[in-house]
């Protein structure tokens, strides 16, 4: 090459080779920096300063105005991988167009996020697609795809899914470990992330925040052992905000930053996002890993290489060949339009007993009631919206604006205190010519400080009369008259300043707690009490000044307001819901299922008054409502749904479009039905679909379209490794429709235990009425397997299947039987490999523990046990004579049969082993069996028990 074309700037050259010539370039020092999220320029190469991470969960996020899309949950509602990869296209397209006019915006992508919602009281339910593995793995594949663009060297954009591996729940996010059997990580977890993996669209991973079997995800050995084997490109792991000096700071795995950074290192963590724009600890870390030998520059080498391979795929050293160069698309009259079909999509009719659609031709008024009745509600990875459509919007354009009228149902108050009630004092001017906050790119919104240009609240005998509204919990908000909400600054004065709730430390809500004749007011964000002074009000913590005692007087009740609205109109629309910076987000779960009192008392108090009653639920999450289902005419519910929301729910309400959303999750009827957040054992713990045993409110796949479907000849045929699956759908009704059409199967014998059913494909297609359709599906012979922790791999356990066509997991309309031959499963092969204590069948008070810092697993008691692990058809052969247990801490482990009399009698090994958690002993202690029998181990103490071998009788 001449000296004015390295090779690395050679486009005829394959990446490989030139990603190698320019790290070779790259001095010691240039390389580390290159190893943080804000990786600095070297100008003397033309490497620009680049960024990992730009968040584009729906919609380009946190760099302002942007369309908005509905809320991932929402996505996954459509059951649309086609309008799924569209809206992908869409986002990176204006990712494109963004950077070229603010460089501030990346390209690599973080989204989307494929944890499964196994419980719907996660924080971040919002954020995933489904419960269901194969559904979550379909959808994030068109995303991705749609996301990266179809040509096959340069990408739009590249794009990393979160959050690697397990991760459901906020409550002690980065201290609390997921025990995660081998069968639920390879039959459920792994499962999301592997289908877009394999198919060439995903540019890497982020680890999350918890640990899994007691070790860190950014230390996750299912890195190199699973992700890296799935495909031969190179995937860039970069880590979540912070986390790398979690695992020294709050989770204590190590004694140093350095040892830390190394271990993550190697582990195969390639981008530290941590210490926001300042690489400099980052690099300091790395360096002194190196000075102390635990790590090798051929390390760092790798974690480089990666870097470069996305930066290569961008186009960024090939500008004249770049094909997205300059093709950014923004705002465009095709991505509204995709923004409100997404959101029609999304709607999913859960009851209906007629009274919807309603026809807005017949001039009838509708009143459309409730806290979310005219707003539109954005989430922490929203963009700033630059159109916006709430539901009386759209009700008003489509149903006539004077036939329309509104009730948001909040209580007005007045809150007195010693020195009088509270005020707004005029802001002269300053609330209306501020920007809004948010309303430019920040690459963190957390870092926006509240307003502290406006005066505080003061105290008079006239005061301001609040909007009270009460989102569950006692958790509130008060607005002014004026739209703004109560906040607190980093000052500690309250104002009405907030446009909205939000904020990553919410500033905008209290609680009343109970105070002799009186309430106090907390402020949630600080814990701190109001207090009032001569000066205005602030919080302050305890010890500092008096709160003051407020007198709430209620001027008018919301379910009054409620009540007149509906009375006065033909049909109610209900809009109720949650605000998704609000009990329910990143870093906080949800405590219940339930709607929250005040809105429940807002739909009963429109019921009483007018019976042609619709609930519309607008939220990040399922809610328990079993009165309102049982009560009312009709329920809907939608993900909040972006910019085009109001629009579409009116589309939908006057039958314009009809629903044809799917749950993507099951609704539970009740809290009861729920098992511990923190329990991650989706087949032990009996969760979702898969294994509830119990009756959901509504399934997963449920909901209801304006018309009718019937489903015809069902046919199942195996041919190789595919089962080929084929019925004819057809619309019987009065009304066009989509009808998402499933297809399941289950085991009819299996010999462990195997979902009640399990989704294998589906497809949406759209049928005008008399219309039908044949639908093929092509299904993987995998599909109707499982993760043998006998044998160590997945298995097609021969037997008869059903194949089932459904219009949703309870609804299966036709069933097919398919038989699958081969030899029987044999049994665990404990003489040749021994037990792996994590490979159990069943447990009790057990959890799994990592083994040792880098890899493997064990197994300990919760608490002091006991704790029991259950082994199935262990082989014994011959006969056995001793078996050796693998252990480490202070306990006993008692092997036995697994029932009285069923086989050897228990053996009792006790041990004491120095050195801590990950210094183990093998104990070897009389131990006879012989032939098939299960095998029960107890074990008490703080004991970890990694293995157990045997000794063969004559050997």
């Amino acid at each position: 090459m001449t000296a004015d074309r390295p090779p690395y700037r050679d486009p005829r050259l394959p990446f490989d080779q030139r990603v190698d010539d320019l790290l070779g370039r790259l001095a010691p020092d240039e390389r580390l920096a290159l190893l943080h999220q804000f990786a600095p320029a070297v100008d003397r190469l033309g490497l620009a300063a680049f960024r990992t991470g730009q968040e584009a969960l729906h919609g380009v996020a946190w760099m302002g105005p942007a369309t908005v899309f509905p809320q991932a949950v929402g996505l996954g509602a459509t059951w649309n991988e086609e309008l799924v990869r569209r809206v992908g296209e869409a986002v990176s397209r204006e990712a494109r167009a963004m950077r070229a006019r603010d460089d501030r915006v990346g390209l690599n992508v973080w989204a989307p996020t494929v944890n499964l919602l196994r419980n719907p009281l996660w924080g971040r339910n919002e954020e995933g697609y489904s419960e269901d593995p194969a559904l979550t793995s379909a959808l994030a594949t068109a995303y991705t795809r749609g996301l990266r663009g179809d040509h096959p060297v340069y990408w739009r954009t590249a794009p990393v899914l979160k959050h690697w591996l397990a991760h459901n729940n906020e409550t002690g996010r980065d201290t609390r470990s997921a025990s995660v059997r081998p069968r639920v990580l390879h039959e459920y977890d792994l499962r999301a992330f592997r289908t877009a993996v394999e198919a060439g669209a995903v540019a890497g991973v982020m680890p999350a925040y918890n640990l899994v079997n007691g070790r860190p995800n950014h230390l996750s050995p299912h890195l190199r052992e699973q992700l890296r084997t799935w495909t031969g490109q190179e995937l860039l792991v970069c880590s979540d905000a912070g986390a790398p000096s979690n695992l020294v700071d709050s989770q204590h795995y190590f004694a140093t930053h350095e040892e830390a950074t190394a271990a993550a290192l190697r582990a195969g963590v390639d981008s530290f996002t941590d210490h926001g724009t300042d690489g400099s600890r980052t690099t300091a870390r790395l360096r002194g890993a190196l000075d102390r030998g635990l790590l090798d520059p051929s390390d760092v080498d790798t974690a480089v290489r990666r870097h470069l391979h996305v930066r290569f795929a961008l186009g960024e050293f090939d500008p004249e060949l770049d094909p997205h160069a300059g093709t950014g698309a923004f705002d465009t009259p095709e991505h509204r339009a995709l923004a409100r079909e997404a959101a029609e999509q999304a709607a999913v009719l859960l009851v209906n007993d007629g009274v919807l659609p309603l026809d807005p031709a017949a001039g009838r008024r509708v009143a459309v009631v409730g806290p979310l009745a005219d707003t539109c509600k954005l989430d922490w990875y929203s963009g700033a919206l630059l159109h916006r459509s709430t539901p009386l919007d759209g009700i008003r354009e489509r149903f006539r604006a004077d036939l329309v009228v509104h009730a948001e149902g909040a209580d007005l108050v007045r809150l007195r205190c010693a020195a009088g009630l509270l005020r707004v004092p005029d802001s002269g001017g300053a609330a209306e010519t501020a920007p809004a906050p948010g309303s430019e790119g920040a690459l963190d919104p957390a870092l926006l400080a509240g307003r502290t240009d406006l005066p505080p609240l003061t105290a008079d005998g006239e005061g301001t009369v609040f909007a009270l509204t009460d989102w569950g919990g006692g958790v509130l908000t008060l607005r002014a008259p004026d739209g703004r909400y109560l906040s607190v600054a980093d000052d500690g004065r309250v104002r009405a300043s907030a446009d909205r709730p939000g904020g990553w430390v919410v500033r905008e809500t209290f609680r009343l707690e109970p105070h002799g004749d009186g309430h106090l007011l907390r402020h949630l964000g600080t814990g701190g009490h109001l207090c009032v002074a001569a000066d205005g009000a602030k919080v302050a913590a305890d010890g500092g000044p008096a709160p003051a005692v407020l007198t709430v007087e209620t001027v008018r009740r919301g379910t009054d307001e409620v009540a007149a609205a509906a009375a006065s109109a033909d049909t109610v629309v209900v809009v109720a819901g949650n605000d998704p910076h609000i009990n329910g987000r990143e870093t906080e779960d949800r405590t219940t299922l339930a709607l929250p009192e005040a809105q429940d008392r807002l739909w009963r108090a429109a019921r009483a008054a007018n019976p042609r009653t619709v609930l519309v639920l607008a939220s990040s999450y399922p809610y328990a409502i079993p009165d309102a289902a049982a009560a009312l005419p009709a329920v809907l519910w939608t993900a909040h749904g972006g910019q085009a929301a109001g629009a579409a729910l009116a589309r939908v309400l006057a039958g314009d479009v009809s629903p044809a959303g799917r749950l993507p999750q099951t609704w539970y009827a009740a809290d009861a039905d729920l098992p511990d957040l923190f329990d991650y054992d989706v087949i032990g713990a009996r969760q979702t679909y898969l294994y509830f045993d119990g009756r959901p409110l509504f399934p997963f796949g449920h909901g209801l379209t304006y018309t009718h479907f019937a489903y015809a000849g069902l046919d199942a045929r195996r041919r190789g490794d595919t089962v080929h699956v084929a019925f004819t759908v057809t619309n019987t009704g009065p009304a066009a429709s989509d009808e998402v059409a499933q297809v399941y199967v289950r085991a009819l014998a299996p010999s462990v235990p195997r979902p009640h059913r399990a989704l294998a494909a589906h497809r949406r297609v759209h049928l005008a009425p008399g219309e039908r359709r044949r639908l093929e599906f092509a299904v993987p012979l995998d599909a109707l397997g499982f993760w043998d922790v006998a044998a160590g791999r997945w298995t097609v356990e021969p037997g008869v299947y059903a194949v089932e066509a459904a219009a949703s997991s309870a609804d299966p309309r036709l069933e097919a039987r398919l038989r699958v031959d081969g030899p029987a499963l044999a049994p665990r092969p404990v003489l040749e490999r021994g037990l792996e204590a994590a490979d159990y069948d069943e447990q009790g008070g057990t959890e799994i523990a990592d083994r040792d810092r880098a890899s493997g697993d064990c197994v300990t008691p919760v608490g002091t046990g006991p704790g029991e692990l259950l082994y199935r058809a262990c082989d014994f052969g011959a006969g056995v004579r001793t078996a050796t247990v693998e252990v480490s801490g202070t306990g006993t482990v008692v092997l036995a049969g697994a029932a009285e009399g069923t086989g050897p009698g228990p053996v009792r090994a006790e041990a004491a082993v120095p050195g801590g958690p990950y210094a183990y002993t093998a104990l070897e202690i009389p131990f006879t069996a012989a032939g098939v029998r299960d095998l029960r181990i107890t074990l008490t103490g703080r004991i970890r028990l990694a293995r157990v071998r045997f000794t063969a009788a004559g050997g």
